[in-house]
């Protein structure tokens, strides 16, 4: 897998070591960001795309007249 250096204010690295629970600031961000695209799948999953939107809207009824 490639590597890629990010650099960040040392006041967000100490704040997503916090929150991911981490000692190093590398782990913290790369767990974060992972987090962060699951949780992108797990909603794409359960919303669908655009395209999904047509397929699970009813027809409307016609209505007759007379």
């Amino acid at each position: 897998m490639a590597q890629v250096t990010v650099t960040l204010d040392a006041d967000i690295a100490i704040e997503a070591m916090l929150l991911a629970g981490t000692k190093s600031p590398q782990d913290a961000v790369e767990l974060i960001v992972r987090d962060f695209l699951a949780r992108g799948h797990r909603t794409e999953a359960r919303t669908g795309d655009a395209a999904d939107g047509q397929r699970v809207t009813n027809p409307k009824p016609i209505v007759q007249e007379g």
